[in-house]
């Protein structure tokens, strides 16, 4: 004999309760933590059996009566905010080809390490909260995907439970355009719920640092520099180099486009402002560089206040890095080094702070500059490490 499992049911009574408890922590948010608060006000809220515990697709919040009823009232305003943190740092819109359960674990070990440290309510018992996971991921869900372990696809619908998620993020819904247009309406209130704390002066550090995320996001410099370089790989050089094959013919033909790399120089400041982590990123960026886009050569040129040393790499050899020097800082001797000694590269990557008033004159190939503080330059292209 089956037993019948009973539905569950959400009475007028209960429902009202319910809603009432989840009107007040957004109360209880606008006065204690305005900014956040501010965000719960334009999210709007609906009472659901169909979701395990919680669930958001930017657009709206769904709450499972039965989990939320459990919990205290600390517990809910955490859960609450926490709710409103995946939109407003676009988890709903940047897991890509991720692994959903992954994504969402990464997102919530975001998220619960930043209320915690805000004190915005009290984590319930469910959550992932571990600080090792955050800052070994560098405090981004995609550092800490891509630290966690892969995870069962059958398994993609628990939540609330020990390791798991506390809610389900999902993926925004509606066509790309339709995306994009949500994220710019959704930074528009980011905006304005920061300026509503600011007025009331409960905006936190903390929070100014991820409201400057939100509307004025960095750009991943690795992913600058591999598109800088495939363009310099893939544009044509015109008539700057003559394509070999054609030359026993006494044909003066430009090379291909995309035919091959070219030489590459990548120019490490020395001066002393290049911390070490700074260094070892880069250069593992470089051998990226060396494996992925094949250039014929690599020239690393160590420099402050002049070129102190210089290596180069065939395609076949193993790429190093050993910093030289350690003065001032001056650009120009490493373009004069350049024509000094016949290099010339399809690219121009630096590394650097940018702190420097001498740049020396522009070469003919593009420039980038990855500098380790925000700065200008008279010509190339400037990405933030």
């Amino acid at each position: 004999m089956t037993t019948a499992v009973a539905t569950p049911t959400l009475t007028p009574a209960r429902k009202a309760k319910l809603e009432l408890r989840l009107s007040k922590a957004k109360t209880n948010l606008i006065l204690s933590h305005p900014f956040v608060g501010t965000v719960a006000l334009s999210m709007p809220f609906i009472l659901d059996f169909n979701v395990p515990t919680a669930a958001t697709n930017g657009k709206r919040v769904v709450f499972n009566p039965d989990f939320i009823e459990q919990l205290s009232e600390d517990e809910l305003l955490f859960l609450v905010a926490h709710e409103c943190f995946h939109p407003m740092l676009d988890h709903t819109q940047r897991r890509g080809e991720r692994q959903a359960r992954r994504w969402n674990m990464a997102a919530d070990y975001v998220i619960n390490q930043l209320l915690t440290d805000e004190k915005i309510g009290r984590m319930p018992k469910q959550g992932l909260l571990d600080s090792g996971i955050y800052n070994a991921g560098n405090g981004n869900s995609e550092g800490i995907y891509a630290i966690l372990p892969e995870q069962d696809e059958s398994d993609e619908g628990s939540y609330g439970g020990h390791g798991d998620p506390l809610d389900n993020c999902e993926d925004a819904p509606g066509s790309p355009a339709e995306a994009a247009q949500q994220a710019a309406e959704r930074k528009v209130k980011v905006a304005q719920a920061a300026q509503a704390a600011k007025m009331m002066g409960k905006m936190s550090a903390n929070m100014q640092r991820i409201v400057d995320a939100v509307l004025r996001p960095r750009v991943d410099w690795r992913t600058v520099l591999q598109r800088f370089l495939v363009k310099a790989r893939t544009d044509s050089r015109s008539w700057a180099r003559f394509n070999r094959r054609f030359l026993p013919q006494g044909m003066y033909m430009p090379s291909i486009s995309g035919e091959q790399m070219g030489e590459v120089v990548f120019a490490v400041d020395c001066s002393g402002s290049i911390g070490s982590e700074e260094l070892n990123q880069f250069a593992a960026e470089m051998r990226n560089v060396q494996e992925d886009l094949m250039p014929t050569r690599i020239h690393v040129l160590y420099f402050d206040s002049a070129v102190c040393h210089a290596d180069v790499f065939e395609r076949d050899n193993e790429l190093t890095v050993a910093p030289h020097g350690g003065g001032g800082t001056d650009f120009a001797p490493v373009f004069e080094y350049m024509v000094e000694h016949g290099i010339d590269p399809v690219a121009v990557v630096f590394l650097t702070d940018l702190c420097c008033n001498s740049f020396g004159n522009e070469p003919a190939c593009p420039v980038l500059w990855v500098t380790t503080h925000p700065g200008t330059a008279p010509f190339g292209e400037i990405v933030e490490m």
